[in-house]
Protein backbone atom coordinates (compact mmCIF):
# COMPACT_ATOMS: atom_id res chain seq x y z
CA UNK A 1 0.00 0.00 0.00
CA UNK A 2 1.34 3.43 -0.97
CA UNK A 3 2.18 5.96 1.73
CA UNK A 4 2.01 9.69 1.03
CA UNK A 5 2.93 12.62 3.24
CA UNK A 6 0.49 15.53 3.46
CA UNK A 7 0.88 18.83 5.27
CA UNK A 8 -2.32 20.11 6.86
CA UNK A 9 -3.85 22.70 9.18
CA UNK A 10 -6.95 22.16 11.35
CA UNK A 11 -10.41 22.43 9.75
CA UNK A 12 -9.11 22.96 6.21
CA UNK A 13 -11.80 22.16 3.64
CA UNK A 14 -9.19 21.37 1.00
CA UNK A 15 -7.33 19.04 3.35
CA UNK A 16 -10.57 17.18 4.02
CA UNK A 17 -10.89 16.56 0.30
CA UNK A 18 -7.57 14.71 0.40
CA UNK A 19 -8.50 12.81 3.57
CA UNK A 20 -11.73 11.55 1.98
CA UNK A 21 -10.06 10.63 -1.30
CA UNK A 22 -7.13 8.80 0.32
CA UNK A 23 -9.44 6.76 2.54
CA UNK A 24 -11.62 5.89 -0.46
CA UNK A 25 -8.53 4.50 -2.18
CA UNK A 26 -7.08 2.76 0.86
CA UNK A 27 -3.97 4.94 0.83
CA UNK A 28 -1.99 5.57 3.98
CA UNK A 29 -1.22 9.20 4.82
CA UNK A 30 1.52 10.53 7.04
CA UNK A 31 -0.05 13.76 8.24
CA UNK A 32 2.26 16.66 8.99
CA UNK A 33 0.43 19.11 11.25
CA UNK A 34 1.22 22.77 10.66
CA UNK A 35 0.48 25.75 12.89
CA UNK A 36 -1.75 28.06 10.79
CA UNK A 37 0.17 31.05 12.15
CA UNK A 38 3.58 29.65 11.18
CA UNK A 39 3.73 28.08 7.72
CA UNK A 40 7.48 28.25 7.30
CA UNK A 41 7.74 24.48 6.82
CA UNK A 42 5.05 24.51 4.12
CA UNK A 43 6.91 27.33 2.33
CA UNK A 44 10.17 25.41 2.62
CA UNK A 45 8.69 22.27 1.12
CA UNK A 46 6.47 23.76 -1.59
CA UNK A 47 7.49 27.39 -2.19
CA UNK A 48 4.07 28.66 -1.14
CA UNK A 49 2.02 28.59 2.07
CA UNK A 50 -1.32 26.98 1.23
CA UNK A 51 -2.30 23.48 2.32
CA UNK A 52 -2.65 20.68 1.53
CA UNK A 53 0.83 19.93 0.25
CA UNK A 54 1.63 16.36 -0.79
CA UNK A 55 5.05 14.73 -0.88
CA UNK A 56 5.57 11.34 -2.51
CA UNK A 57 8.71 9.83 -4.01
CA UNK A 58 10.25 13.18 -4.87
CA UNK A 59 7.00 14.74 -6.08
CA UNK A 60 5.69 17.84 -4.31
CA UNK A 61 2.19 19.01 -5.11
CA UNK A 62 -0.05 21.73 -3.74
CA UNK A 63 -3.60 22.64 -4.77
CA UNK A 64 -6.17 20.03 -3.84
CA UNK A 65 -7.49 19.32 -7.39
CA UNK A 66 -3.97 18.46 -8.53
CA UNK A 67 -3.45 16.26 -5.47
CA UNK A 68 -6.74 14.43 -6.07
CA UNK A 69 -5.76 13.67 -9.66
CA UNK A 70 -2.35 12.44 -8.50
CA UNK A 71 -3.96 10.10 -5.96
CA UNK A 72 -6.28 8.75 -8.65
CA UNK A 73 -3.30 7.92 -10.85
CA UNK A 74 -1.26 6.52 -7.96
CA UNK A 75 -4.02 4.12 -6.91
CA UNK A 76 -6.49 3.69 -9.80
CA UNK A 77 -8.92 1.40 -7.93
CA UNK A 78 -11.39 2.33 -6.71
CA UNK A 79 -11.55 5.33 -9.05
CA UNK A 80 -12.35 8.93 -8.16
CA UNK A 81 -13.10 9.91 -11.75
CA UNK A 82 -15.58 7.89 -13.85
CA UNK A 83 -13.91 5.42 -16.19
CA UNK A 84 -15.77 6.47 -19.32
CA UNK A 85 -14.80 9.54 -21.35
CA UNK A 86 -18.14 11.33 -20.99
CA UNK A 87 -18.23 10.75 -17.24
CA UNK A 88 -14.69 12.08 -16.80
CA UNK A 89 -15.55 15.19 -18.79
CA UNK A 90 -18.70 15.78 -16.72
CA UNK A 91 -16.69 15.39 -13.52
CA UNK A 92 -14.04 17.85 -14.72
CA UNK A 93 -16.70 20.41 -15.63
CA UNK A 94 -18.27 20.12 -12.17
CA UNK A 95 -14.93 20.40 -10.38
CA UNK A 96 -13.92 23.45 -12.40
CA UNK A 97 -17.32 25.09 -11.85
CA UNK A 98 -17.27 24.42 -8.12
CA UNK A 99 -13.73 25.68 -7.58
CA UNK A 100 -13.84 28.73 -9.85
CA UNK A 101 -17.51 29.77 -9.80
CA UNK A 102 -19.35 28.36 -6.80
CA UNK A 103 -16.61 29.18 -4.28
CA UNK A 104 -16.30 32.80 -5.43
CA UNK A 105 -19.32 34.26 -3.53
CA UNK A 106 -18.32 32.96 -0.07
CA UNK A 107 -14.74 34.06 -0.67
CA UNK A 108 -15.92 37.52 -1.74
CA UNK A 109 -18.20 37.78 1.30
CA UNK A 110 -15.27 36.94 3.57
CA UNK A 111 -13.13 39.59 1.89
CA UNK A 112 -15.91 42.17 2.15
CA UNK A 113 -16.63 41.45 5.82
CA UNK A 114 -12.97 42.03 6.63
CA UNK A 115 -13.27 45.65 5.46
CA UNK A 116 -13.95 48.48 7.96
CA UNK A 117 -17.25 49.29 6.19
CA UNK A 118 -18.57 46.20 4.35
CA UNK A 119 -20.88 46.79 1.39
CA UNK A 120 -24.07 45.06 2.51
CA UNK A 121 -25.64 45.26 -0.94
CA UNK A 122 -22.79 43.34 -2.51
CA UNK A 123 -22.87 40.80 0.32
CA UNK A 124 -26.59 40.37 -0.28
CA UNK A 125 -26.07 39.57 -3.96
CA UNK A 126 -23.40 36.99 -3.19
CA UNK A 127 -25.56 35.54 -0.45
CA UNK A 128 -28.50 35.08 -2.82
CA UNK A 129 -26.22 33.38 -5.33
CA UNK A 130 -25.13 30.88 -2.68
CA UNK A 131 -28.68 30.16 -1.57
CA UNK A 132 -29.89 29.70 -5.15
CA UNK A 133 -27.17 27.11 -5.83
CA UNK A 134 -28.74 24.68 -3.36
CA UNK A 135 -31.50 23.79 -5.80
CA UNK A 136 -28.86 22.64 -8.30
CA UNK A 137 -27.31 20.23 -5.83
CA UNK A 138 -30.74 18.98 -4.79
CA UNK A 139 -31.55 18.36 -8.44
CA UNK A 140 -28.31 16.50 -9.09
CA UNK A 141 -29.24 14.09 -6.30
CA UNK A 142 -32.60 13.21 -7.80
CA UNK A 143 -32.82 9.42 -8.01
CA UNK A 144 -29.16 8.76 -7.18
CA UNK A 145 -26.94 8.57 -4.13
CA UNK A 146 -24.14 10.89 -5.21
CA UNK A 147 -23.72 14.09 -7.19
CA UNK A 148 -22.66 12.43 -10.44
CA UNK A 149 -24.37 9.07 -10.09
CA UNK A 150 -24.63 6.13 -7.73
CA UNK A 151 -20.88 5.91 -7.10
CA UNK A 152 -18.89 8.12 -4.74
CA UNK A 153 -16.29 10.12 -6.62
CA UNK A 154 -14.34 13.30 -7.16
CA UNK A 155 -17.36 15.61 -7.37
CA UNK A 156 -18.51 14.47 -3.93
CA UNK A 157 -14.99 14.86 -2.55
CA UNK A 158 -14.81 18.35 -4.06
CA UNK A 159 -18.13 19.67 -2.76
CA UNK A 160 -18.72 17.92 0.56
CA UNK A 161 -16.22 19.80 2.77
CA UNK A 162 -18.07 23.03 1.91
CA UNK A 163 -21.68 21.89 1.69
CA UNK A 164 -21.48 20.03 5.00
CA UNK A 165 -21.47 23.22 7.09
CA UNK A 166 -25.18 24.13 7.01
CA UNK A 167 -26.04 20.54 7.99
CA UNK A 168 -23.32 19.73 10.51
CA UNK A 169 -22.49 23.22 11.76
CA UNK A 170 -19.15 24.43 13.04
CA UNK A 171 -17.09 21.84 14.91
CA UNK A 172 -15.66 22.78 18.28
CA UNK A 173 -12.68 25.06 17.86
CA UNK A 174 -13.47 26.09 14.28
CA UNK A 175 -13.56 29.89 14.26
CA UNK A 176 -12.86 30.43 10.55
CA UNK A 177 -14.89 33.30 9.07
CA UNK A 178 -15.22 31.46 5.75
CA UNK A 179 -16.78 28.46 7.46
CA UNK A 180 -19.19 30.63 9.42
CA UNK A 181 -20.30 32.18 6.12
CA UNK A 182 -21.03 28.69 4.77
CA UNK A 183 -23.20 27.96 7.81
CA UNK A 184 -25.07 31.25 7.62
CA UNK A 185 -25.49 31.72 3.86
CA UNK A 186 -26.61 28.21 2.81
CA UNK A 187 -30.15 27.88 4.23
CA UNK A 188 -31.12 24.22 3.90
CA UNK A 189 -34.52 24.62 5.55
CA UNK A 190 -36.91 23.97 4.02
CA UNK A 191 -36.76 22.02 0.82
CA UNK A 192 -33.42 20.21 0.36
CA UNK A 193 -33.83 16.76 1.95
CA UNK A 194 -31.74 14.93 -0.66
CA UNK A 195 -28.83 17.30 -0.12
CA UNK A 196 -29.01 16.87 3.65
CA UNK A 197 -29.13 13.09 3.32
CA UNK A 198 -26.13 13.18 0.98
CA UNK A 199 -24.13 15.27 3.47
CA UNK A 200 -24.82 12.76 6.23
CA UNK A 201 -24.05 9.83 3.93
CA UNK A 202 -20.68 11.26 2.89
CA UNK A 203 -19.87 12.35 6.44
CA UNK A 204 -20.18 8.71 7.51
CA UNK A 205 -17.34 7.74 5.15
CA UNK A 206 -13.84 7.24 6.59
CA UNK A 207 -11.03 9.78 6.38
CA UNK A 208 -7.39 8.86 6.05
Amino acid sequence: MAMVRVYRIPFSTNVERVALAAAHKGLEVEWMDVDPSDRAEVRRVSGQELVPVLEHEGQVLHDSPAILRYLDELQPDPPLWPRDERGRAEADIFVDWFNHVWKRPPNMIATELAKPAPDRERIGRWSRSMAESLARFEGLLGGRDHLLGDDFGVVDVTAFPFLKYPVLGLPDGDDELFHRILVEQLPLEPGYPRLEDWVRRVDARPRA
